[in-house]
């Protein structure tokens, strides 16, 4: 490295962000990028390990330390270069990765980690700005179609590779932009749509064919795809939320988070939609389930000017620091405030959810909640069974509920039906092998839609390896 003594002379730095009180009041992304001497001190603090155990944290396999070193001289264009070579997308990922990366990295055994996931960001920021990141348009095409179903991390990263192979792609999607979860579901304080239309811009100049407003199964049918296809990718995502079936579940006023943040950023984009117009002012907010997506309702409450926010989750709050259960290198499940925390919210954890309390007009207005005592198997030290404390049940009041408990599975009805695909236990796609190919002979799938809810940088992983398997076949047949 070219610092070797950085780690011992810089102390981990994080970017400066806008006052809650004036950031709540819009929806653009608030962090400030760093100054270039700020970004030279914490690239040198990436240590000349032995062994770069960041590498084995990313899912993207990112050659770290070289991109590091490289930003220590300031040298711009071979840190793009050397981030390139295995993520397509570090504008995303620099965004909205929870940086499992930094979780293995080695100085973060007793030291705080690197910050790789901010250097990534401004690698490829500094990139777009001084040019160096240009359209990569194939030398020659090899005539074969692949349909890619899903614009969201996984379908985007599968069609920028197989198009990069030469192949001809189309990349549908039944929403009004290409984006799936990067478009509707992440907030654009969190990552501005922008970034992502700046992508799509690219992988469009470079001969990816995007046709939205498509609902394949519907408008296409199954059939067509097989016909006019030589290769089918289905990216889908995870889309079927779970549920909390209690007693006045049919309360009005109970929303999935998934719904509420695609309206969301369908008003900031001025884009029109159908459903009911769910509007935090005034209201008092639950957010059920202590995830990123809760985190998410929480900052987009903030913003539609809600009365109160309480965020409430089942499992005990987690330890702030690793304790034996997550031994580093592990991704360490520790206690997470966000930015969205920051702006205003309550939180309780260990409690569970008994029923929905109505008014006289069917409306929720509170919830009754009890406090639970977890018990931990005594080897694995995980917690596997609660029981409910006597005398601890009370009532929440709220008007307006979120519940972002996570998804179980694919939407299973429609196209995957029509296609024959076979399903695993947990209700996602199967496959006959490891290849990522499914029981169909040229239907392929990546991301959640085959791993189950996971996180961008896996879907995005999915989609490139998935894209592998596909030249592979496309090459045999």
């Amino acid at each position: 490295m070219g610092k070797v003594d950085g780690f011992l002379l810089f102390d981990r730095e994080t970017p400066a962000k806008e006052p809650v009180e004036s950031r709540v009041k819009h929806y653009k992304e608030f962090q400030k990028l760093p100054s270039a001497e700020v970004l030279n001190e914490q690239a040198a603090r990436c240590m000349n390990c032995g062994i770069p155990f960041c590498m084995s944290g990313c899912p993207l396999g990112n050659v770290i330390p070289e991109f590091n070193d490289a930003v220590y001289k300031k040298q711009w264009e071979k840190a793009y270069n050397i981030l390139s070579t295995t993520n397509m997308f570090p504008e995303f990922t620099g965004r909205i990765c929870p940086a499992p990366c930094e979780g293995a990295c080695v100085l973060g055994i007793n030291n705080p980690p690197v910050t790789i996931e901010e250097i990534e960001k401004n690698i490829i920021e500094i990139a777009f700005e001084k040019g160096f990141a240009k359209p990569r348009i194939p030398s020659k095409r090899t005539g074969k179609k692949i349909a890619v179903i899903g614009s969201g991390p996984a379908g985007m990263a599968a069609a920028y590779q197989l198009n990069q192979k030469g192949h001809s792609v189309t990349v549908f999607e039944r929403d009004q932009k290409i984006g799936g979860l990067l478009r509707f579901g992440i907030p654009d304080f969190k990552l501005d749509k922008s970034v992502v239309e700046r992508r799509v811009k690219f992988m469009e100049e470079e001969g990816i064919e995007f046709k939205t407003e498509v609902n394949v199964g519907v408008d296409i049918s199954a059939e067509e795809l097989n016909r006019n296809y030589h290769a089918i990718v289905l990216a889908i995502g995870s889309t079927t939320p779970r549920d909390l079936p209690i007693l006045g579940r049919d309360a009005k006023g109970i929303h999935f988070a998934m719904e509420f943040l695609k309206q969301s950023n369908q008003k900031v984009s001025d884009l029109p939609f159908s459903n009911q117009n769910i509007d935090a002012k005034g209201k008092k907010v639950l957010v059920i389930g202590g995830g990123d997506t809760g985190s998410d309702c929480i900052g987009t409450s903030n913003r539609q000017g809600a009365e109160s926010v309480h965020q409430i989750e089942i499992m005990p709050v987690p330890p702030k620091e690793r304790d034996e259960t997550m031994p580093w290198p592990m991704y360490p499940m520790v206690l997470k405030t966000t930015t969205s925390h920051e702006e205003g919210c309550q939180r309780q954890w260990s409690v569970n959810s008994k029923e929905f309390i109505k008014d006289e007009n069917g409306n929720v207005k509170g919830i009754k909640l009890v406090e639970i005592e977890w018990s931990k198997d005594p080897v694995t030290k995980r917690y596997t069974s609660f029981v409910e404390k006597p005398g601890t049940e009370f009532i929440l009041e709220c008007d307006l509920v979120f519940l972002a408990m996570g998804f179980l599975h694919v939407q299973q009805e429609g196209l995957v039906a029509d296609l024959g695909i076979d399903l695993d236990p947990r209700g996602n796609l199967i496959g006959t092998n490891t290849e990522f190919k499914t029981n169909q002979k040229k239907v392929f799938s990546c991301g959640d839609a085959r791993k189950g809810q996971s996180l961008v940088v896996w879907a995005i992983s999915e989609g490139r390896d998935c894209a592998e398997k596909v030249n592979d076949f496309l090459a045999e047949n």
